[in-house]
């Protein structure tokens, strides 16, 4: 329990810290033989505050329930 308790913690540090996460894929635009060209796009998965506090809570609360046990 405890590990999955400081995984919700980190996670959750992460998500107010950050408050998102970015990548980025490469499309072909133009096949012509040799020639080819691509577009590299940047796409961001953006989590909300409320969500990143949410599992810092959910850690703390797992933590201090595991330490009671």
């Amino acid at each position: 329990m405890k590990p999955l308790a400081v995984l919700l913690i980190v996670l959750g540090l992460i998500g107010l810290v950050v408050g998102g996460v970015s990548y980025t894929t490469r499309e072909k635009v133009l096949d012509l033989g040799p020639i080819q060209a691509t577009r590299e796009k940047t796409h961001t998965l953006p989590l909300p505050p409320v969500a990143g506090a949410i599992l810092l809570i959910g850690g703390i609360v797992l933590l201090a329930v595991d330490k009671k046990n």
